[in-house]
């Protein structure tokens, strides 16, 4: 009976109170886009740790992650015009884009996929 009551007891905390991995979860992804909308991992954004929709390296998308726009920003390299790192801004210069489509096709001998 006490096993079951102390059972019973856990099951109720964690639908109460949760996991704090779905937070950080919904956290990561509501930064994937440009207007915060989230966009979940798998759903062909992200391959080979490449941003498909912005044609970069996925740690290095300042459009998809604030903590990386914000060090950009704080370095100086920031497209107010934009709303994104200036150095990879491809309205501005889009032979920028030729820099970045370099380094997948060295890691991974093919092409980055189209966005």
């Amino acid at each position: 009976m006490r096993k079951m009551m102390l059972a019973t007891i856990m099951g109720l905390s964690l639908t109460f109170f949760g996991c704090n991995k779905a937070t950080e979860k919904t956290s990561e992804n509501e930064a994937h886009s440009h207007t915060e909308v989230s966009t979940p991992r798998g759903s062909g954004h992200d391959v080979d740790g490449w941003c498909v929709e912005h044609e970069l390296p996925e740690k290095i998308c300042s459009l998809c992650n604030s903590k990386v726009a914000a060090e950009f920003q704080k370095n100086g390299d920031w497209c107010k015009e934009h709303n994104c790192a200036e150095s990879q801004c491809f309205t501005c210069d889009p032979s920028r884009k030729e820099k970045f489509v370099a380094q997948y096709e060295a890691q991974y001998g093919k092409k980055p996929p189209k966005p």
